[in-house]
């Protein structure tokens, strides 16, 4: 929800945007092209933004494709969302020291308060952050998360080229950025039309060199954000019909999808929206130190089902079943909603290329004819 009239920014514009948040913030971080993949960096000139960059996508394929002109965003996404730098891949969560008199002393690692902006952030990931956010803000809190998302700055920007992949607008979350940013962008030949969603924002905006929305403007901004919606060919049924996923335990396709799944994770690890994590402990060569760190997992592992040194669920197809199920229906008991943004990264990067927009609708279908 905008907090003040959108205005217009010109295109040379977006530099001073970068260089008000490098004076306020301890980094800046925006998109930028490295190996081959659109993922965020260290943002200090305008330059280093993919400016006439674009992306296509299908499953179990992403290739960037030069797009023309001088936009920065003409692109769906890439591997990365918001997750890794708030929900980090390690974490250590305490460490143990053998003092003088040979005792174990256990000391917390404090959660430092750190202030970070990114630019380029799309409404599917600011949905999934919402998720994060009921997850990791909960009781109790994490407080390493909360340390970093209280000091979080966005920039979102209206995503205007989807790609084949995608389906937030099925999802309601995209194309278009609703809440949960403090700046959002419309894209547009000629400049950026740019909004506020925060008091922080709108502190920013002031200081930018602005004009007045045109009528036409505002008008394009609008169209393509239509067509944005319009030219997404996947999606997923309404949530109530996922629930009913939960009654599809026995279904056969599970099978059928574990004899393709090569349970690498890879979809667990681009979603923006998991949160499977496991600990372990690190001893120093030293034998006086050692170090108790949170990492990623999947749910795609064996050990993560693991109970008494036994997995519970034993094959990739149960794992697919537990992972699909709990995404689409039992989170809609935990949280709400369904744990899916339709960001289409899981689709992209699986190797094998499975989707699971047909694969839900493929258990679901003798359901609902």
């Amino acid at each position: 929800m905008a907090v003040e009239e959108p205005r217009f920014l010109p295109r040379a514009g977006l530099q001073r945007l970068i260089d008000r948040l490098r004076n306020q913030f301890q980094q800046v971080l925006g998109p930028q092209v490295c190996d081959g993949a659109i993922v965020y960096g260290p943002l200090q000139r305008l330059q280093q933004l993919p400016i006439g960059q674009g992306d296509r996508q299908a499953p179990g394929s992403y290739r960037l494709e030069a797009a023309g002109g001088e936009r920065c965003f003409a692109w769906a996404n890439g591997p990365q969302a918001l997750k890794p730098l708030l929900f980090t891949p390690e974490q250590p969560v305490w460490r143990s020291v053998r003092n003088a008199d040979g005792q174990l002393e256990f000391l917390p690692m404090p959660a430092e308060p750190e202030s970070l902006a990114v630019i380029g952030v799309r409404a599917c990931d600011l949905a999934a952050l919402a998720l994060q956010d009921a997850h990791f803000l909960g009781d109790p809190a994490d407080p390493w998360y909360v340390a970093r998302r209280e000091g979080l700055f966005l920039v979102a920007v209206h995503c205007t080229h989807p790609a084949d992949t995608c389906f937030c607008a099925s999802t309601g979350d995209g194309p278009t950025c609703c809440d949960g940013f403090d700046l959002a962008l419309h894209e547009l030949d000629e400049g950026f039309i740019i909004e506020a969603g925060s008091k922080e924002g709108a502190t920013v905006l002031a200081d930018l060199a602005t004009l007045p929305v045109s009528r036409e403007h505002w008008t394009a901004a609008q169209a393509q954000q239509a067509e944005a919606a319009r030219t997404q060919r996947r999606h997923l049924r309404p949530a109530h019909e996922l629930a009913c996923l939960s009654d599809a335990l026995m279904h056969s396709h599970w099978a059928e999808v574990g004899r393709r799944c090569l349970s690498c994770g890879n979809c667990t690890a681009v979603c923006p929206s998991c949160f499977c994590h496991r600990h372990e402990e690190r001893p120093a060569i030293d034998g006086v130190h050692s170090a108790h760190v949170r990492s990623w997992d999947s749910c795609f592992t064996a050990a993560h089902s693991a109970l008494h040194g036994r997995p519970v669920r034993a094959d990739t197809a149960q794992r697919y079943r537990q992972w699909l199920i709990h995404k689409l229906c039992t989170w809609q008991d935990q949280y709400g909603r369904i744990g899916c943004v339709g960001c289409g990264r899981c689709i992209s990067w699986c190797p094998v290329g499975i989707d699971l927009t047909a694969e839900a609708e493929t258990v679901l279908g003798a359901a609902y004819v």
